[in-house]
């Protein structure tokens, strides 16, 4: 029997068609790593954000083999790495304006030094948070690395608005102002604060695949627009 791949079965969440739709996400947890800083920086703490998150994710899918059995365990797909992107100054940072205009995305991309994030991976629903320590717990010892940054979080994030970007992450201003447009004519606005962020998806492997061919989802909460 195939493992349970989460971007099959649930394709309207991960796999979204190359123009704007809205979308309701419900609560899902997630294992996470919050930092700040350019992704591409070689030693920075992204890269590390991410080898953490990996360290643990498949600590969790590999614990059938061991001593460690998590009630409801179906073998799965480790889901696709993910972010929530924001910069200094403001509700709107990263990935719009906040009012639905689309100016410029609010994103400085000339300081990436500047862009803070939340880092993240989908855990099935069936990982309670005792399963996430016990799999800190077990990466720390047989990696002899320091997970504690690591944290086990739920995020609700309602109402969106999501489309597929295909191409360059610097790119990515014109797939937001399409989203943008799109809610100006449906009657909905960006709902971008400090607790609903700039969403990514990261559907392809940057580090295999063409800039112009890298797939990324983008989905930003909404709300109606006020009369």
């Amino acid at each position: 029997m195939a493992a349970f791949d989460y971007k099959k079965e649930y394709k309207e969440f991960y796999m979204p068609k190359a123009e704007p739709a809205i979308v309701t996400i419900p609560p899902m947890n997630y294992i996470a790593v919050r930092g700040r800083g350019d992704p591409n920086a070689e030693d920075g703490e992204y890269k590390e954000a991410i080898g953490l998150l990996y360290g643990v994710a498949y600590t969790i899918k590999m614990s059938k083999k061991g001593n460690h059995k998590i009630e409801g365990y179906f073998d799965y797909v480790v889901p696709p790495l993910e972010g929530f992107w924001w910069q200094e100054g403001g509700a709107a940072e990263i990935g719009g304006t906040g009012n639905g205009t689309g100016v410029n995305c609010g994103i400085d991309y000339a300081h990436k030094e500047n862009f803070r994030w939340i880092s993240v991976i989908r855990l099935p629903d069936f990982v309670k948070e005792e399963d996430f320590t016990f799999a800190v717990r077990e990466a720390t010892e047989k990696k002899k690395q320091d997970f504690s940054k690591v944290e086990f979080i739920t995020i609700d994030e309602g109402l969106c608005v999501q489309c597929m970007h295909i191409g360059s992450f610097d790119d990515e201003p014109a797939t937001v102002a399409l989203m943008d447009k799109y809610l100006e004519e449906n009657g909905y606005v960006n709902d971008l604060s400090e607790t609903r962020r700039h969403h990514e998806i990261y559907l392809s492997d940057a580090r295999r695949v063409a800039p112009e061919k890298l797939k990324t989802v983008i989905r930003h909460p909404i709300k109606a627009k006020s009369d």
